[in-house]
């Protein structure tokens, strides 16, 4: 049964992985880490968690339904913040990059990397820890808190909504004041300001 519905609050157990589409037609990967929230749009959809195993078993190239996948886009990405928590033990913008590009050698289209290099997807992460402060993105001067959304990766291609199939497209957010390639933080507190409405033909 899914846990996802109108009342669902974000608190420690699972992450979920949705998509947004920003105001001028680019597509963002939001993973919220437990913590960030869920814009109500998308709560009120029935099956709203079925729909997005759907949506994330096609970025993966796992789906069993939709196998005709775009073609690679083959540009690059660009970190932009990260995470304190996680990277503590390595905090070198360089190491990182360099982690992630092993891990896109190594792993291929199970890869973060891969996500911007031929998806074309901005991926935004969620702040986290176990208590109020423990995390922060790196490299953002202003205050933040536990749930905010922060951009991660940035592709140098970009993703639309034609490249996902028809039938999944109205499980994407859409906002028409955020601008990916602009935003790096995204309050938690306003999530349903900056995406009030689902993508629609």
């Amino acid at each position: 049964m899914s846990i996802l519905n109108i009342n669902w609050k974000p608190e420690f157990g699972t992450i979920f992985t949705w998509f947004a589409m920003d105001k001028n037609g680019k597509i963002a990967v939001m993973v919220n880490n437990c913590f960030g929230d869920l814009p109500k749009c998308l709560l009120s959809i029935e099956n709203a968690e079925l729909l997005l195993d759907q949506l994330n078993e096609y970025m993966w190239e796992e789906s069993s339904v939709y196998l005709t996948y775009p073609q690679n886009k083959r540009g690059d990405f660009k970190l932009d913040l990260y995470s304190y928590w996680r990277h503590k033990n390595n905090l070198g913008k360089e190491a990182i990059i360099a982690e992630l590009i092993n891990d896109f050698i190594h792993s291929g289209h199970y890869s973060d990397a891969n996500l911007a290099i031929n998806k074309g997807f901005f991926e935004y992460q969620a702040i986290e820890g176990s208590f109020e402060g423990e995390d922060y993105p790196v490299g953002y001067n202003d205050k933040t808190k536990m749930g905010d959304y922060f951009r991660y990766l940035m592709p140098t291609i970009y993703a639309s909504i034609e490249d996902f199939p028809e039938e999944l497209r109205h499980g994407i957010v859409v906002s028409d004041i955020i601008d990916f390639t602009n935003d790096r933080l995204l309050d938690n507190d306003k999530i349903n300001d900056y995406f009030p409405r689902m993508y629609k033909k």
